[in-house]
């Protein structure tokens, strides 16, 4: 098991233990996934579990997700969709996201997942623009971090009253706390994430899950 985030390995080990089982293709993802140079942008099988649930709490059947990587966060969330649910995901690395559809094909998930490789923002531009505000139940963000802000607040018109907008690597390795830290991503999540805690248009959590995971619901 790898959980990911600041807890001692051995009690990273118990973490994994006791959270649900992933199915052997999952696995095979994460092992998969473990070989290429950007293997710690994958998140763990705590945050998966974590995203599933949020899904099925909420009986969410729209979402959308900006940065998919090998494809791991969208099974989080569409494994947790019905039948007839759809998730967007939007990603500009057609290499990365060909793993990705090779194992929601296997999964039996690629009927509720719809890849959009193009630049994010032109992605929930057009969904606003076809009218599609207020009609998502939940968004995931884990992409360039200083359009973060961006996302959040496209995603904040499309998502309807009640759902939830998680935002990845919020804690990033603990630098946000670090006021001396001025690196541009350092910034950017840091004064996201204290812009979303002031936000009255939803209410927030800031859950210590992986690298950190900001839940935004909307009011």
């Amino acid at each position: 098991m790898t959980v990911r985030g600041f807890f001692p390995d051995d009690l990273g080990t118990f973490i994994g233990s006791v959270t649900t089982a992933e199915p052997e293709a999952v696995i095979r993802l994460r092992e998969e996934t473990s070989k290429l140079p950007a293997a710690g942008m994958q998140i763990g099988e705590d945050q998966t579990a974590f995203m599933t649930l949020m899904a099925k709490l909420i009986g969410a059947r729209r979402a959308i997700e900006i940065g998919t990587f090998t494809g791991m966060s969208a099974i989080a969330v569409a494994q947790a969709l019905p039948p007839d649910g759809e998730l967007i995901c939007c990603d500009v690395n057609e290499e990365w996201t060909s793993i990705a559809k090779r194992y929601w094909t296997e999964l039996g998930l690629a009927d509720r997942i719809t890849l959009r490789l193009a630049p994010a923002a032109l992605t929930l531009d057009a969904l606003i623009d076809n009218g599609d505000g207020g009609t998502f139940d939940l968004a995931f963000i884990d992409a360039d971090k200083t359009g973060y802000d961006t996302y959040y607040e496209k995603c904040l018109t499309l998502m309807r009253p009640g759902g939830l907008i998680l935002l990845d690597n919020m804690l990033w390795h603990g630098r946000v706390a670090d006021s001396l830290d001025r690196d541009e991503d350092t910034v950017a999540l840091r004064t996201l994430s204290e812009k979303i805690g002031e936000d009255d248009r939803v209410d927030s959590c800031l859950a210590s899950i992986g690298d950190g995971v900001m839940i935004a619901r909307k009011k």
